[in-house]
């Protein structure tokens, strides 16, 4: 539990010293994530077309710690992913039309081509470096903001 409380509190050092607060307004080029565990910042690279989904992180060596991939769909969706000619582990946490984590894989395996599927009703993907999903508390019920989501029904509008 130190460690945790410890690398949150890191974690969240960095993202103020490169981001400023989390209310800062929503930006295309990150999201925020909220949970009773705290909250974090991500910058993001968006895949929102066939060609940059397909590609995704593959043939990443390195991944920042405070970055990720946002694959975003046109509509709600049962997506299946894998991480053939991926080189790092990652964590997927697969996100409702509403910003709710409703799925979080755990440190898949870089190349291992079993497919890793999302469930049902999934808009939003983020992958992130594996484990550090785990080690801030990011699960099922956390909520994701990004200006992407239709804050109408967004459990966290960019707009409040």
């Amino acid at each position: 539990m130190f460690r945790r409380v410890v690398a949150i509190a890191l974690f969240s050092m960095a993202v103020l010293a490169a981001g400023g607060p989390l209310q800062a307004a929503c930006s295309a080029e990150r999201v925020d994530l909220r949970g009773d565990w705290g909250q974090a910042r991500f910058s993001i690279e968006v895949a929102d077309t066939e060609a940059l989904r397909a590609k995704g992180l593959m043939n990443r060596e390195h991944l920042p710690r405070s970055a990720g991939m946002l694959f975003i769909f046109e509509a709600p969706t049962s997506p299946s992913f894998w991480m053939r000619n991926t080189l790092i582990p990652l964590d997927m946490i697969f996100v409702d039309p509403t910003g709710a984590v409703t799925h979080v894989h755990h440190n898949a395996i870089p190349h291992d081509t079993t497919p890793i599927p999302g469930g049902d009703n999934v808009l939003m993907v983020l992958e992130i470096n594996g484990g550090l999903a785990r080690s801030m508390g990011i699960d099922v019920g956390s909520e994701l903001r990004h200006p992407r989501l239709d804050d109408a029904i967004a459990l966290w509008p960019c707009d409040p």
